[in-house]
């Protein structure tokens, strides 16, 4: 019986009723099921949400409402067969078409020839370490969930983020197009030499016009291949594998027969000789083309050939499984064509001399007369020329030049074969078979980067066609970029170019393996087990080696152009959500920060003003952010709270995503927290114990004055008043911003209720040119067009003026900094920081103090600008006021008493907090009057002023009534320009130590 067979049959207490579906006594709960994993936009119709189960109102959804929009569409299929193919057809054929290349038969010989074996050898591991390694990555990406179509890109930027796939996707794309017409290229010019050696002729002039009729048409022959379907790719790549396979098996062949004629013997294949293998065994190199060889020129050249490792995880798309299919393929396929890279240096070593002339006459007179000498002493070997051409020595004896053997011929694995013709005839196949593997591949990358719409003007080349999605649009792109290409008829200028684009992917894909094992992260759980992150890491830093060991040239220019990529996007920064580990990595790197923190002890140097905004909801009260914003910007924290009233989770979740949405579209570096509370009071506590975390904590409250405290209900009074008191409670400072039109603009600023795309989980396609991020940049802004009024209609001038108040630029004047008290220094560092903003940089600093002694006024002036330099603080004027405490005069204090009238009581004792008594009136009398007086010499010092900031009163506990209190703000204030009252927490944010 099977291990998760059950068996009721002999259970006499078995209940048929469990006969009956599960579901129908369980209405609520939702059972494990894939559906409900697999589709993110039906979540919540499939699976019940925590309201369904915990609610009892619960009402069962109806079967039609059970069904997303995207099971509807999932319905409406194309029509047509659809192709998908298995692990051994769709990856490891492919991968063998595109591993063994021209190379295999064209320099494989001259690699053994420059390196000897025993280094041949050496270059020969190195390359498939690093494909082998690149191979393990990938197979850890490749099954840590489903992959669509889209392959090496569709990897790295789900891995890695939009930033890097992007890059490399484009690259990607560019490179396999380029790649298409080197690999024809490569098909003609063996054709030529084919033509040349076997029938004398040419087909137009043997040069560049037969790269380019031939070339052309065979790349239209390849474009209706691929348009007509993968099947008939298959059934085309299965054949060319196969005569691939015989030209090789047709070369090990001939290795064992030996050569059959004299004409082979004299161009250098003597067959098994132990001499000969061991004098191939070390190092010869020489001079190729004019330029020096060593290892790691002889190793760029073999590198092309263990290239093509990712033809099969390219087409991801229409692999039946490709989380089992790309692993298993890939890595079969690096084994067995390093097995045959690692035969065929053998053969060659033990079968062919470095050097030959050809010269069979001369052969046949050694070899014929003296057969019991060794047939390395010929002369046709020994006595050839290296330099490449024949010369005449003093003896008047032509030297011929050595055009074969392993250093000199390009033919030699056509010279060993068995039957030659089948040699070229492989040539045929291999540049075919990787003209194909890079024609299909290309369009699919392409067509995968097109609907993430990660660059403009691409979309188009998403569309597909027929039941297999196929990217025709895309197949006409790279048709018409190979066409260019082999209109020049020479690539060899970019070929290493090339290859270091492939190199450049292949080391994202060992960093996104590291990178998403490194930091631990929990959705990278691999069903592929045997990698390692070190090795993964070792592998990408191989990747960058190989890249500079090719061409440190090429190699800059492919980090120049995947960073210029890299930047574009990311300046874009499209509204794509993916979970890559780059997110991931973001999290972790601010929580070790975080923690971090906790272990720095503070110190004033490093005090930051890190506020707390009382907006409410942030679009309602602009100035009171722009402000906030001036102080912090990328340099310290500012969160914008508000306090509301009870909201059902699901409301709530979208009216905090719909702020948070609001202040990145208008770029405010700000949190945004809503606590429930009936008063405000009530909240602001809860906000101020609880808001930050650790040490990235608010340590000033920012709120607008409140206008309307005069008419307002007397417990709203009472709940902004008990809210500073809250705030010092809490060793908090305070700052109060009042303006001539308020700060609150709820009622004049059109609502934004456009949708966001944080209000529901974003899908891996959404469509990021509809976002409120893409909207917002493609729109040149303008203050007009950023604020209006409901319904769209545009805000009168002096409205405008005051929501903007702090986002355009001050012309020259003076910020008249009232430095009454000391507060520690937060009077001061406030508006020095707002000096240091642009916005604010042509107004000058007034400093305004109270002097202790009439009669000292210049030493305390003095003492105050010593004061200001030591803290290097500059500023415009120091002036000391002397007569704070003067009498006022009668219409000042009738003004005043105006403001208070309504709040007076003749009761010797008022419990509401908010009535002004008798008592209360006599025992503030003073503060009250040098309050007046202070209003006096703001309209004589101030009235010009762009800002005047001002230490905020201290309104001691149960000294003072709300009412009171207010009206000192107020009157203060009133009719002066923009106002700012500042109290700090008595704790120094400035020094003068180094």
């Amino acid at each position: 019986m099977s291990r998760l067979s059950v068996d009721h049959s002999g259970d006499p207490h078995y209940d048929t009723n469990y006969q009956r579906s599960l579901r129908h006594y369980i209405t609520r709960e939702a059972l494990p099921s894939e559906s409900n994993y697999r589709n993110i936009h039906t979540i919540h119709q499939e699976r019940p949400t925590l309201d369904d189960l915990h609610d009892s109102t619960y009402k069962p959804k109806k079967a039609d409402e059970q069904t997303g929009n995207d099971d509807v569409e999932a319905k409406v299929q194309k029509r047509g067969k659809v192709i998908k193919f298995g692990w051994k057809q769709g990856v490891l054929m492919r991968c063998l078409l595109n591993i063994w290349g021209v190379m295999l038969f064209l320099r494989i010989s001259w690699v053994v020839g420059e390196a000897g074996l025993i280094e041949a050898l050496v270059i020969v591991c190195f390359g498939n370490t690093v494909t082998f390694i690149t191979a393990i990555s990938m197979s850890a990406v490749a099954t840590n969930g489903l992959i669509a179509g889209g392959g090496v890109y569709y990897m790295i930027s789900r891995s890695l983020g939009p930033e890097f796939g992007g890059s490399i996707g484009l690259m990607f794309t560019i490179a396999n197009s380029i790649a298409v017409a080197t690999y024809i290229i490569g098909f003609v010019e063996s054709l030529q030499d084919m033509l040349f050696f076997y029938f004398d002729t040419v087909m137009i002039d043997g040069g560049v016009n037969d790269i380019r009729a031939v070339g052309t048409g065979v790349l239209f022959a390849l474009m209706i291949l691929a348009i007509v379907g993968m099947d008939w790719v298959t059934r085309v790549q299965m054949m060319l594998l196969f005569l691939l396979l015989a030209s090789q098996l047709d070369v090990i062949i001939g290795c064992f027969i030996g050569p059959m004629t004299d004409e082979e013997r004299a161009r250098g294949f003597v067959g098994w000789n132990g001499e000969v293998f061991s004098d191939n065994m070390l190092r010869e190199y020489r001079d190729y083309d004019g330029e020096p060889q060593n290892i790691i020129s002889v190793f760029a050249v073999f590198f092309t050939a263990v290239t093509g490792i990712v033809a099969g995880a390219n087409l991801s798309g229409d692999l039946k499984d490709p989380g089992s299919a790309i692993p298993k393929g890939t890595l079969l396929a690096i084994g067995i064509t390093f097995c045959s890279y690692i035969l065929y240096p053998f053969l060659l070593a033990a079968n062919v001399v470095r050097d030959a002339s050809g010269n069979t006459t001369a052969f046949k007179e050694f070899y014929y007369t003296n057969e019991t000498v060794n047939i390395l002493d010929s002369p046709t070997f020994t006595e050839c020329s290296t330099t490449g051409y024949d010369y005449v020595t003093e003896d008047n004896e032509t030297v011929l030049a050595c055009e074969f053997g392993l250093h000199n011929s390009f033919q030699v694995m056509e010279l060993v074969a068995a039957w030659g013709p089948l040699i070229y005839i492989g040539c045929f196949a291999a540049t075919l078979s990787s003209a194909i593997a890079s024609l299909v591949g290309a369009p699919r990358v392409l067509q995968a980067l097109a609907k993430d719409r990660l660059y403009p003007g691409i979309f188009m080349f998403s569309k597909g066609f027929g039941a297999n999605n196929d990217p025709v649009n895309g197949y006409c792109l790279v048709f018409v970029l190979a066409f260019l290409c082999i209109m020049i008829g020479n690539l060899n200028a970019v070929s290493t170019l090339l290859s270091n684009f492939f190199l450049a992917s292949y080391s994202l894909i060992n960093f996104s393996c590291f990178h998403a094992s490194f930091i631990k992260i929990g959705r990278f759980r691999p069903i592929f087990q045997y990698y390692n992150l070190w090795v993964s890491l070792f592998g990408g830093v191989l990747c960058l080696v190989t890249m500079f060991l090719i061409d440190w040239i090429t190699a800059l220019i492919t980090f120049l152009v995947t960073i210029g990529l890299y930047l574009f996007v990311s300046y874009r920064k499209p509204d794509v959500n993916w979970g890559s580990s780059t997110q991931s990595a973001s999290y972790v790197s601010a929580l070790r920060a975080t923690l971090t923190l906790q272990t720095v002890v503070d110190h004033v140097k490093n005090y930051r003003p890190q506020i707390l905004v009382m907006s409410g909801r942030p679009s309602s009260r602009p100035p009171l952010l722009d402000f906030a914003n001036l102080i912090t910007k990328n340099l310290s924290m500012m969160v914008c709270v508000e306090v509301s009233k009870d909201m059902d989770w699901k409301t709530r979740t979208v009216y905090i995503n719909k702020c948070n949405d609001w202040l990145i579209e208008k770029k405010y570096k700000a949190f945004y927290n809503l606590v429930k509370a009936d008063r405000l009071d009530e909240g602001a506590v809860n906000l101020f114990q609880l808001a930050g975390l650790g040490k990235l904590k608010p340590n000033v409250v920012l709120l607008g004055f409140k206008s309307d405290w005069s008419v307002c209900d007397k417990q709203e009074l009472k709940a902004y008043f008990n809210t500073l008191h809250a705030a010092f409670n809490m060793q908090l400072g305070i700052a109060i911003l009042r303006l001539s039109n308020g700060t609150d603009y709820s009622n004049i600023i059109a609502d934004d209720e456009s949708p966001k795309i944080s209000e529901g989980i974003v899908n891996e396609g959404a469509d990021i040119e509809t976002t409120p991020r893409a909207e917002a940049k493609k729109r040149k802004f303008s203050f007009s067009a950023a604020y209006t009024g409901p319904g769209g209609a545009k805000l009168p001038k002096e409205i405008l003026d005051g929501v903007t108040i702090f986002k355009r630029k001050q012309g020259e004047g003076t910020i008249d900094v009232w430095w009454l008290y000391d507060d520690g220094g937060l009077t001061l560092l406030l508006p020095y920081i707002l000096t240091t903003r642009s916005n604010w940089s042509n107004c000058k600093l007034r400093i305004f103090a109270l002097a202790n002694r009439r009669d000292e006024l210049d030493m305390e002036q003095r003492s105050m600008a010593n004061l200001l330099s030591k803290f290097r603080i500059d500023y415009g004027d120091v002036i000391v006021i002397p007569d704070a405490m003067s009498g006022v005069s009668d219409a000042s204090r009738r003004e005043f008493q105006g403001l208070i009238e309504k709040f007076r009581t003749t009761a010797k004792c008022a419990d509401d907090g908010v009535s002004i008594t008798e008592e209360e009136l006599a025992n503030q009398k003073d503060k009250t009057n040098r309050h007046i007086r202070l209003k006096e010499l703001l309209l004589e010092n101030s009235s010009t002023a762009s800002l005047i900031i001002m230490t905020l009163p201290m309104p001691r506990k149960g000294q003072v009534s709300a009412s009171l209190y207010m009206a000192w703000l107020d009157y203060m204030s009133k009719g002066m320009p923009p106002f700012l009252f500042v109290r700090g927490n008595q704790q120094s944010v400035l020094t003068f130590y180094m």
